[in-house]
């Protein structure tokens, strides 16, 4: 499998909710530690991904776990991704 660095992943994954037209925010620098880097809307559902680069998909902190399960708790979906397909495949 060819290493995809997470940047291009990211625009990758951005590009695709966009262009599928939902609210999409890539977070930049968030105020709680651990929040994934994308967040979007999608059918009225709060919705995020925690992008890593190809094959680093299990490297995943305690804390972004954390805050995974605690979107999932709340009614929202999220997941971790290390490709587009990961995303187009849930959502």
């Amino acid at each position: 499998m060819k290493k995809i660095a997470e940047k291009v992943i990211q625009k990758e994954i951005l590009d695709y909710l966009k262009a599928e037209g939902y609210y999409v925010i890539k977070v930049i620098v968030g105020n709680v530690a651990g929040i994934p880097d994308i967040l979007f809307c999608k059918d009225g559902k709060f919705c995020a991904v925690e992008v890593k680069a190809t094959g680093k998909k299990k490297q995943v902190t305690e804390l972004q776990k954390l805050h995974i399960e605690m979107i999932q708790a709340s009614g929202g979906k999220a997941i971790v991704a290390d490709c587009l397909y990961d995303v187009m495949e849930e959502f």
